[in-house]
């Protein structure tokens, strides 16, 4: 019962992400182009075999070009099913924040505080975060099979299994193990715990052997891809304070304007008040909100950059977490949380509104940018937005496309700045409208 509730909730919520007309980003309309007009770019036994690809996730490319090709023409149908797998992950959150002992109603409100959050509703807004959708449920199933207890040989089998499958969607799920092993160790050192670890470090270590120095030292495809362990700071910050900025859509260069900026203060003090509530809790849940989350997070510290779907997994750990410490808190901790909370909601709230107003523009723009490629004949042809703020949007949504509905695109569109001449201005509602 409190699973289907969870998944009710979570699709009546975020039905204006299941309403959406359109898509978010290029890569959705590049793996549309992949299904169908240009198949001969992604050859699909490929993805399985080739394990010297930067991105090897055959699991997720498969389902995606599956997904693409049946779907992709109906975008509602599309978003629907991705809306509906954010939803069962939130469903597994809450079932293993019950057998951890909170009451439906807790539990309930930790999976929603989860699934309502900026990095959940950019995850299940976004058709290119399958992988994420995957590994996180696989993580969130591996808990669950290790506080359930049935065995040390089921548990191993288990955990092996499902790290197997979260690897095969996305190499994120290398955390697995990690979050184990603190499960292992704030929670009494049980041997459910311990052999699911075990069993996660299986395919971890078959997986890093074939696929580290490939992770590490190829090119990189886009320099947000690029590593260091300098980063880690500034990217565990950024992951910290970004809930807490409900005007913000992205957490992409977060920290820019460094101490300049009044609302990474605001967040600043936010996230303290959290921190000064687990620790008032107990030394043992301040540990498990400081270690859990980074655990969580992950090898994306290391990254040059931020990106929201990068802090899904994070979003259910702290989620969860909160919601545990609900209950041990007094008033002012729970002020502190409910603060929290509600500018998480906020925030989710405003990342789905956007991804939505999105949708409509790229529902209008593509078709409108692939006839007026047709009528060029061949001829570049050059686009302008009118409005300079929507402008990351168009270059999101005309970049390395190969073809739309059929018609080729490649380098045959060009979105240029304001003050450059161009064939057509992009309206405020995406259509076109050619210059003479």
């Amino acid at each position: 019962m409190l699973a289907a509730t969870t998944l009710a909730c979570v699709l009546l919520a975020q039905l204006p992400l299941i309403l959406n007309p359109g898509y978010f980003s290029h890569d959705e309309l590049q793996w549309a182009a992949f299904a169908g007009h240009d198949a001969h770019l992604m050859p699909r036994d490929q993805l399985w075999t080739d394990l010297q690809m930067f991105q090897y996730r055959p699991l997720t490319f498969s389902l995606w070009l599956w997904l693409s090709e049946a779907l992709f023409a109906r975008p509602q149908a599309f978003h629907v099913v991705i809306v509906a797998w954010g939803g069962l992950n939130a469903a597994l959150l809450a079932w293993l924040l019950r057998r951890f002992g909170l009451g439906a109603t807790s539990a309930l409100c930790g999976a929603l505080g989860f699934a309502l959050s900026p990095f959940a509703m950019h995850t299940h807004g976004w058709v290119g975060t399958i992988g994420d959708l995957i590994w996180t449920g696989c993580a969130l199933a591996t808990g669950l099979l290790a506080q359930r207890e049935r065995g040390a040989v089921l548990t191993f089998a288990g955990a092996a299994v499902l790290t197997a499958i979260g690897l095969l969607a996305k190499e994120s799920a290398i955390v697995i193990p990690g979050l184990a092993a603190l499960g292992w160790l704030l929670l009494g050192r049980r041997r459910s715990w311990a052999m699911a670890t075990a069993g996660a470090m299986v395919p971890v270590a078959i997986y890093l052997s074939l696929r580290l120095g490939v992770i590490l030292f190829s090119p990189r495809e886009a320099a947000n891809y690029g590593w260091s362990f300098a980063y880690a700071p500034l990217r565990w910050l950024e992951y910290q304070l970004y809930p807490s900025i409900p005007t913000r859509l992205g957490i992409t260069g977060l920290l820019e304007k460094g101490a300049g900026d009044a609302r990474l203060w605001v967040a600043g003090l936010v996230w303290l008040a959290v921190a000064w509530t687990f620790w008032r809790a107990g030394s043992r849940w301040l540990a498990a909100f400081l270690l859990v989350g980074a655990a969580a997070l992950g090898p994306v510290l290391i990254l040059a950059e931020s990106a929201n779907q990068y802090g899904y997994g994070f979003a259910a750990a702290i989620a969860g977490l909160a919601a545990a410490v609900w209950a041990r808190s007094d008033r002012r901790g729970r002020i502190a949380l409910g603060i929290a909370a509600v500018l998480s909601l906020w925030h989710g709230v405003n990342v789905m509104r956007r991804m939505h107003e999105v949708g409509e523009l790229q529902a209008v723009f593509s078709p409108a940018m692939a006839d007026a490629v047709a009528r060029a004949e061949g001829h570049p042809v050059r686009i302008r937005a009118a409005d300079a703020g929507q402008h990351w949007i168009y270059l999101r949504l005309s970049l390395g496309i190969p073809s739309y509905a059929g018609v080729p695109i490649g380098e045959r569109v060009r979105l240029v700045g304001g003050s450059e001449d161009a064939d057509y201005v992009i309206e405020k509602d995406g259509a076109l409208r050619r210059l003479e």
